[in-house]
């Protein structure tokens, strides 16, 4: 069954950014529409930005136009670049399968600090 594990978080100040990674263990993103979601302190999970298996994009509000999901050629990678990031977003970020999801992993914390 597929495995992923997500990276790439870490500390940053307002404005900043960090490009997040999400790594599966066999190639299906091509066949597959993946999702990135967040769960910030004391609220619940929401969801992010999502890419299809033909490529189509598509965003929260709240990222819109600081945010781009992609993926590598290969299919084995799913990122998410975040530009001028915010202190509201901060949270631990997860990628999951849209449509038949695995359980949760671990996520990577990203935390937007002055």
């Amino acid at each position: 069954q597929v495995q992923f594990a997500e990276s790439g978080g870490g500390l940053v100040q307002p404005g900043g950014s960090l490009r997040l990674s999400c790594v599966a263990s066999t190639s299906i993103f091509n066949i597959a529409t993946m999702d990135w979601y967040r769960q910030a302190p004391g609220k619940q999970r929401e969801w992010v930005a999502g890419i299809t298996s033909d490529g189509n994009r598509n965003y929260a509000d709240f990222v819109k136009g600081r945010f781009t999901i992609s993926r590598n050629h290969n299919a084995t990678t799913v990122y998410l670049q975040m530009d001028s990031l915010q202190f509201e977003d901060t949270a631990v970020y997860f990628c999951n399968l849209r449509h038949r999801p695995r359980p949760w992993g671990q996520g990577t914390q990203v935390t937007v600090s002055s």
